[in-house]
């Protein structure tokens, strides 16, 4: 079930987004980061955050989406998300990715755009491609990766509105 995230509802996401943002393969945030900072960027900052419940109660996964930027570029929306490592493999990435395009459109987007998906995250390039969204760029040696050293990053963009 997707809905709306608590404050308590990060509080029990935080080992999940820690362990990820520390990982260093995926998210260009400080692994240093401390809760306060990460719940300011993933739940104050965007304009809405949900999070995926499991059946038990526990939080499967979570994404936020936001404007990418102001003005003339406001019809443009970004999202970010997390899966828990126990929900890998389960659709909850892909049941994120489709209920967020339907709040884009809910709040006014007509397109989604993820400005630095790390080349080597074949599983989320696949899904994200097999959702319609394409590599419209190439960020040369973009993100520098906990075991990889320097790696690409992708900008890919999906039309909402037609």
């Amino acid at each position: 079930m997707l809905r709306l995230i608590t404050e308590q509802d990060f509080k029990e996401f935080w080992p999940v987004f820690r362990s990820i943002v520390t990982a260093q393969e995926t998210y260009a945030f400080d692994p240093e980061m401390r809760f306060e900072d990460g719940y300011s960027l993933w739940c104050v900052s965007p304009i809405k955050t949900f999070v995926f419940e499991g059946e038990d109660g526990s939080i499967l996964g979570s994404y936020y989406i936001k404007a990418n930027a102001m003005g003339p570029s406001n019809h443009i929306c970004n999202c970010g998300y997390m899966v828990s490592e126990k929900a890998r493999g389960q659709g909850v990435a892909k049941k994120m990715c489709d209920h967020s395009q339907q709040i884009a459109l809910e709040l006014g987007f007509e397109t989604m755009q993820f400005n630095s998906v790390v080349s080597t995250n074949d599983i989320a390039v696949k899904l994200w491609q097999k959702l319609g969204f394409e590599i419209i760029g190439t960020i040369p040696k973009a993100y520098r990766h906990k075991r990889l050293g320097y790696v690409d990053s992708y900008v890919m963009y999906k039309q909402l509105v037609q």
